[in-house]
């Protein structure tokens, strides 16, 4: 037989765009139109269903950017409709190329219920089924202009105090219509079929069958009457369309979803409206589809259109109690996992969990996370913490240079907690269910021969929409269909329920997920993560001061209220485009103008807690919120501190130039030009720099990925560099006892940089505090330290303990880790000594090795400081910024977690009685660190200490309790009992025994006595 394949194929796609699709609409009768422009921010429902409205017309400009619009759409249906399927189509000026990321509309009827939202492949409005003829039409549209944003091109269009007035879209078709449902569903049919065909083999007779059924279909439909001849057609595919899939089959679960952002190409306002128009369709095709299945994680999402949008709110909450919409994740957003510290992760999975059960009565079991930047270590036990046993991503599939070798498989932490994790074959989270798609996530599962099922997350995302009725014929049709993999729409739990219980021993990935991709978000947009960082440390303040208070002192009010809200805040802008700085300029401009009134809303609660625990009185009374001593006064404690014991800090001048500072356990040398050419361990004995280099030195990169401007540093970026080696003036510009201060003025480019290097009496660290004035463009700072030691690894905190990461590139795994995230501190050491740079806003870094010619290795440690990127804000981190770190000779890993909380946690002075305030809990070995005190979220007021495990090696301890104390209970971070925990019993001393695992979390809720 002659070879007509591509004949057939084409034919197909002709006929389907030029005549079949078209004719799904058979007839049409325009709408009459009205607008009226919003002159400002979105207004209340009401307000736009009352405004005067002038007349518009199809192809008639509006919006300007981040402009609302509000459309009154008016018509009759003809007499002669009776009886037919009727809809109103309402073209915004879609660009159908791209689902979100554009115009959105959110349809009203006049008594202000939600209909459904207006995208570009849901453009349509029920009017009635069946027609009586006569209805009057009524509905009133409001209409986002959000620009086009996607491509990469810089643009002051991201702000809407720098956009443009000139209008973006223009009016489509507004026409009432006739669904012709036959034809809908005959080009379902052929869609299915004509996806489907090219993913089979040519020589599979399969192929050919499909083939010769779609030919015979088109033969069979009159072109000139397509919805007369349809039926006909349909009839020659029902064959083919019945024949069931093979018994091996891969078996897809199908899970609706929308992914939305909660912020990134559009402000937080916008993503209100965004979750509103995605669930008010949701909602509307479960009424017509009761085997829809649709998932939706955020809790922060939830609680928007809880607060702004009740009406459909309420319609959310009922299809949850029928169970097809599906609360999943546990967090209260997809937040980034690299970034965030320990107790906000807890808090991600407290308040995100809490919300589900509070509101639904929904306990979730799958983490929810498809699109964050890379996955922390530390993140399965909090899985497992939480009450959940699922994970779920699909960002791996976007690395860059190894691929991920697991599709499912047991995901193990650093404490060795593992949890059962999927990464769906299909590589998308926002998947039309077409033939393609399903065919390469069959084709690409990695399980095959030991396990037979993977997830399909379905919808278009970020103002798409989300899943179309179009997708469910999809998957009806590939039920069980010849060819294909089985589809069946389900919930998330039913899917990994079923794919543990086939695949229990499934492989192993210990370590963290590293996104070998993006890896700029741990540098770009550094106000907003100095945001975080300060707000987390002040939320841990005032928690442990309230909590003090609330315990010590009679009548002080522990402010439940109003933490619970600050946290929310904060959880919300650790959101992966927000805290990783990849959103526009408007996100973090309203970003650094929230944390500001963070910070000083929880400076007030701090300030109290701490004046009602000083009491009266003019003496300087310290507070010391660390978890460890520091001066005297206990961690989590206060007192006057005694007079210095420790010897005074000399500064004298080198005659070359610079200074020589020390203090009896460090001797700092720095140079004419600035720089720490020194850094000598005195007790032990040891330099820090290595021979030859020079510590705290400033360099810049030119910064131009490839691709993801704000997301990416690529490694070529190293092949240029310049040392910023020439110094304006450096100066002596303090010398006491107390601490010596060198201040280093340098210029470059269009920036300035104002360096001091401060040696204190007592302390066995150099800090150094950078005030920059950057203006440069597409370039990246760094602060290098090069150091004489051979460190085949590198220890960088994260959540609850540190990840080891390789400093060799022996593989290309390692070689892919060439930009790394770390907390406050990151260490290196060899037998018997190391170093460690702590920082106080700090994430992206990278560690490097060579091997000098006469002989020993130098670990060159540098922090990322600054970058420039100009997409999606043209204008990232321009201005004044002020940088903290600080060098840490002879540290170990667990000298390092002490200096990272004491730079992270400054003490407090407040004028008091002098009195010390005894802390609630102390620990009695340092490896445990106590990293939050607070009262119980059940407001019963028992106090809650977590604790964890920070050096990597079984711990024991005594924890002291500075208050009486009945019972304690491990619980979960939802602070519920641990159905499996051992018996805590507190002494008659007043101590508590407790043995953690290595980088054991453990949560304590202790019951107050009296």
């Amino acid at each position: 037989m002659h070879d007509d394949r591509s004949i057939v194929e084409h034919r197909l796609r002709r006929v389907l765009a030029e005549r079949l699709k078209p004719a799904v609409r058979s007839r049409s009768l325009p709408l009459t139109v009205g607008t009226w422009e919003v002159p400002g921010e979105p207004v209340p429902v009401a307000e736009g269903l009352s405004a005067g409205y002038g007349p518009a017309a199809p192809g008639q400009p509006w919006g300007p950017a981040w402009g609302t619009t509000w459309f009154r759409v008016t018509g009759r249906v003809p007499d002669e409709w009776r009886g037919r399927t009727v809809e109103a189509v309402v073209d915004l000026g879609f660009d159908r190329r791209m689902p979100g990321f554009q115009c959105e509309g959110l349809v009203y009827r006049p008594d202000g219920q939600a209909v459904k939202a207006l995208n570009p492949f849901n453009d349509w409005v029920p009017v009635a089924d069946p027609a009586r003829g006569g209805e009057e039409v009524l509905l009133y549209v409001e209409a986002a202009a959000n620009p086009v944003l996607a491509g990469q091109t810089p643009t002051y269009e991201g702000d809407r105090l720098t956009s443009s007035a000139e209008p973006l879209y223009r009016v489509g078709r507004t026409d009432l219509v006739v669904v012709e449902t036959e034809v809908w569903e005959l080009v379902q049919d052929l869609e299915v079929l004509g996806s489907l065909m090219p993913e089979l083999a040519e020589g599979d007779a399969r192929r050919w069958e499909i083939l010769r059924a779609v030919e015979r279909a088109l033969d069979a439909v009159d072109l000139a009457d397509v919805p007369g001849t349809a039926a006909r057609a349909r009839a020659e595919l029902t064959g083919v369309l019945a024949s069931p899939a093979n018994a091996s089959a891969h078996r897809v679960s199908a899970v609706g979803h929308a992914h939305i952002d909660s912020a990134w190409l559009w402000p937080l306002r916008e993503t209100v409206r965004k979750v509103a128009r995605t669930c008010s369709n949701v909602v509307a095709l479960m009424d017509t589809h009761p085997q829809f299945v649709f998932a939706m994680s955020q809790a922060q999402q939830l609680a928007w259109i809880k607060e702004q949008r009740p009406e459909v709110f309420a319609k959310v909450k009922k299809k949850i109690e029928d169970g097809q919409f599906v609360p999943v994740g546990g967090m209260w957003v997809e937040s980034d996992t690299n970034m965030v510290g320990g107790e906000a992760m807890a808090r991600q999975f407290l308040y995100g969990k809490k919300f589900f059960l509070d509101e639904f009565g929904v306990e979730t079991e799958e983490v929810w996370l498809p699109d964050s930047f890379g996955y922390t270590a530390a993140m399965p036990q909090l899985v497992r913490l939480s009450g959940s046993k699922w994970f779920l991503t699909q960002k791996i599939s976007w690395s860059q240079s190894n691929t991920f070798p697991h599709h499912t498989f047991w995901w193990e932490g650093i404490d060795g907690t593992r949890v059962f994790t999927h990464f769906p074959p299909v590589d998308t989270y926002n998947s039309d269910l077409g033939g393609a798609q399903i065919a390469h996530a069959a084709r690409n599962y990695r399980e095959k021969g030991r396990a037979s099922r993977s997830l399909v997350p379905f919808g278009w995302g970020d103002g798409g929409g989300g899943p179309t009725r179009e997708m469910l014929a999809r998957a009806e049709r590939l039920r069980d269909l010849e060819g294909s993999a089985r589809v069946v729409v389900e919930k998330p739990s039913a899917f990994f329920a079923k794919a543990q219980a086939e695949y229990p021993d499934a492989p192993v990935w210990a370590g963290e997920l590293y996104l070998e991709l993006h890896r700029g978000t741990y540098t770009s947009q550094a106000r907003t993560k100095q945001g975080n960082r300060h707000s987390e440390s002040l939320l841990r303040e005032a928690e442990l001061w309230s909590a003090t208070a609330a315990v010590r002192v009679a009548g002080h009010a522990y402010p439940y209220e109003d933490l619970e809200r600050i946290w929310k805040t904060v959880l919300l802008h650790q959101f992966h485009d927000i805290l990783p700085g990849s959103s526009i300029a408007w996100v973090h401009r309203e970003a650094r103008a929230t944390y500001a009134r963070v910070r000083a809303e929880l400076e007030e609660i701090i300030s109290a807690a701490q004046e009602a625990l000083a009491g009266a009185g003019s003496s300087e009374v310290t507070f010391n919120a660390a978890p460890h001593e520091r001066r005297s006064v206990p961690a989590g404690g206060a007192a006057v501190v005694p007079p210095r014991t420790s010897p005074p800090v000399t500064a004298v001048s080198r005659e070359a130039g610079g200074y020589v500072l020390a203090n009896g356990l460090l001797r700092i040398v720095v140079d004419a030009r600035g720089l720490v050419v020194s850094a000598y361990d005195i007790g032990a004995g040891r330099e820090a720099v290595a021979p030859g280099g020079a510590a705290n030195l400033l360099q810049i990169h030119p910064d131009f990925p490839n691709m993801w401007d704000a997301w990416d540093i690529d490694a070529f970026y190293r092949h240029t560099v310049t040392d910023l080696v020439d110094a304006d003036r450096v100066t002596l510009t303090e010398s006491g006892d107390e601490r010596a201060v060198v201040t280093v003025e340098r210029s470059f480019g269009a920036s300035t940089a104002v360096q001091r290097l401060v040696l204190r009496s007592g302390a066995k660290v150099l800090d150094i505090e950078t005030d920059i004035d950057w203006h440069e463009t597409e370039k990246l700072l760094k602060a290098a330290f090069p150091l004489d030691v051979k460190a085949d690894r590198s220890a960088a905190e994260t959540q609850f303990g540190h990840v080891f990461r390789a400093t060799h590139t022996n593989t290309s795994w390692e070689a892919a880790k060439f930009e790394i995230c770390a907390h406050r501190w990151i260490q290196v050491e060899e037998p018997g000594w190391g170093a460690a740079l702590v920082n106080d806003s700090t994430y992206g870094h990278d560690v490097t090795r060579t091997v000098r010619e006469g002989g020993g290795q130098t670990t060159t440690v540098r922090l990322s400081l600054l970058r420039a990127p100009r997409y999606p804000d043209p204008a990232t981190d321009q201005g004044v910024h002020r940088l903290r770190c600080a060098l840490a000779p002879g540290a170990t890993v667990i000298d390092a977690v002490r200096e990272g909380h004491w730079a992270n946690l400054p003490e407090r002075t407040v004028a008091g009685s002098g009195a010390p305030v005894e802390p609630l809990v102390v620990s009695g070995d340092e490896r445990v660190v106590v990293e939050a005190v607070k009262l119980a979220e059940d407001r019963g007021g028992d106090v809650v200490v977590r604790l964890y495990e920070a050096s990597g090696g079984r711990a024991s301890t005594t924890l002291a309790l500075g208050f009486p104390v009945t019972s304690v209970t491990a619980t979960d971070l939802l602070e519920r009992p641990l159905a499996d925990s051992p018996a805590y019993e507190p002494g008659p001393d007043g101590t508590l025994a407790l043995t953690l695992r290595p980088f054991q979390i453990l949560t304590l809720r202790m019951a107050r006595g009296v």
